[in-house]
C-alpha cells in the first residue's frame, strides 16, 4: 500500500541518545520514572528520513531483500494513519512518534523478521490479532513480520491510530501516580532498651554501607545477590578503575535502551530482563583483567552478531577494553543489540 506522501519527505528527525563515549560517558541523572512525558519534540526534517532510506536501500541490497520491502511498505502504512506522525532515528533503528502521544512504535529489523514494537502496545486494543511477539510484558506488545507474510495494512493503520489515542497525554496513556504518604516514626527516649536498639542496628547499617567490596580474580567486585537497582549500582561503584566508567555507560545505554528494564545481581554479575518477572534475563557483564566481558544470552541471534563466540550455542559475547586500549566500543551498535536482545526469550536463572 503506498503512502499518500514520499517515505522519504516524511516529517522530522532526531538522533539517538546515548552517553557520548565509554571514556569520558555522560553519567547525568536519569529523570524520574514516574513524570508525565513531554510533547515529542520535531527537530530539523531529513535527517532520520534519509538513514531509514539508506537502511531499506541496504537490506534491498542484501541477500535477505524481503526485509527492505517489508520495512518500506509498513513504514508507508503508519505515515499514512496519521498526517502527524513523524519520523526518528534512535538506537540505529527507525522511529515512529507523535507529537502529543511520543513514541508509537520502532521497526527492527531481525534475520528472520521485521519487527514492529508499539511501546504501549500491552494497552493498545488489538481485535484483528495483529500482535504476535512480546506478549509477556505488561508494557509493549510486537508484531513479527516473517518472509511471505501479508501484512493488513487497514488493520496495522487502526492500530497505530489506536495507539496515539490511547498514548496522548491527558487520555489514559500516562498518570501520575500518588505518592504513598511518608510513615511517621516515633524516636526512642534516650536512655531506653529501644534507643539502645536503634542506635545499635544505625551503627551496624552504616558499617555496611561502609564496608568496601572485594574484588575477585580480574578485579570483579564481590557483591551480594539482590534485585533492583541497588545491587547493580553497588557493583558499578566497586569497579576499579577505567571499568567502572565503562559500567556506568554500559548501564545508562541498557536503561535508556529499555524502559521498565529488571536489574539484578548474581554470581557477581549485573543481569538485566525485559519488563514482566517471566521473561528471564537476556543480558550481563563481567570484570576480567584486560576488559569486560558482556554476555548475551541470545546473541546468536542477534544481527549483526556480536564479535565473541561461547562454547554455549545461543551465547554471544563482547569484550569491551580501556579507551586506546583495544578495538573502539561501538556504542551505537551496542544499543542496538540490546534493544534486539530484550526482544527475546531471556534466559531464566
Amino acid at each position: 500500500m503506498a503512502s499518500s506522501r514520499s517515505a522519504g519527505q516524511s516529517r522530522a528527525s532526531s538522533r539517538g541518545t546515548t552517553p557520548d563515549s565509554v571514556g569520558g560517558a555522560n553519567t547525568a541523572s536519569k529523570a524520574g520514572s514516574a513524570r508525565q512525558p513531554q510533547p515529542a519534540v520535531q527537530p530539523e526534517p531529513g535527517a532520520a528520513s534519509t538513514l531509514i532510506d539508506r537502511r531499506i536501500a541496504e537490506l534491498k541490497a542484501g541477500e535477505a531483500s524481503w526485509r527492505g520491502d517489508t520495512l518500506a511498505h509498513i513504514r508507508a502504512i503508519i505515515l499514512a494513519a496519521d498526517s502527524s506522525i513523524f519520523e526518528e532515528w534512535k538506537w540505529e533503528t527507525p522511529v515512529w512518534s507523535h507529537p502529543r502521544a511520543g513514541i508509537i512504535c520502532t521497526g527492527e529489523t531481525y534475520k528472520k523478521a521485521v519487527k514492529l514494537t508499539f511501546a504501549k502496545g500491552a494497552r493498545v486494543p488489538d481485535p484483528r490479532g495483529l500482535f504476535n511477539a512480546s506478549l509477556e510484558g505488561n508494557t509493549r506488545r510486537a508484531i513479527d513480520v516473517r518472509e511471505g507474510d501479508t501484512v493488513n495494512a487497514a488493520a496495522l493503520k487502526a492500530l497505530v491510530k489506536a495507539a496515539i489515542k490511547l498514548c496522548r497525554m491527558g487520555e489514559g496513556g500516562f498518570t501520575m501516580p500518588t505518592r504513598k504518604p511518608a510513615r511517621s516514626s516515633r524516636t526512642p527516649k534516650p536512655g531506653t532498651r529501644a534507643d539502645g536498639e536503634r542506635r545499635n542496628t544505625k551503627v551496624a547499617s552504616s558499617s555496611a554501607r561502609n564496608a568496601k567490596p572485594r574484588l575477585l580474580s580480574g578485579g570483579n567486585p564481590q557483591i551480594d545477590k539482590g534485585y533492583g537497582e541497588a545491587p547493580v549500582r553497588a557493583y558499578i561503584a566497586a569497579m576499579p578503575g577505567w571499568k567502572r566508567d565503562v559500567g556506568r555507560a554500559l548501564d545508562e545505554i541498557i536503561t535508556r535502551a529499555v524502559p521498565g528494564v529488571r536489574k539484578a545481581v548474581k554470581w557477581n554479575s549485573p543481569l538485566y530482563g525485559a519488563e514482566g518477572e517471566d521473561n528471564g534475563w537476556f543480558l550481563s557483564f563481567h570484570c576480567f583483567d584486560r576488559y569486560i566481558k558482556v554476555a548475551f544470552f541470545r546473541g546468536a541471534e542477534l544481527d549483526p552478531l556480536p564479535p565473541v563466540a561461547s562454547r554455549q550455542k545461543h551465547v554471544r559475547y563482547l569484550h569491551v577494553f580501556e579507551k586506546g586500549t583495544g578495538e573502539a566500543f561501538d556504542e551505537s551498535l551496542f544499543a542496538r543489540w540490546v534493544m534486539q536482545a530484550s526482544r527475546l526469550a531471556g534466559e531464566v536463572m
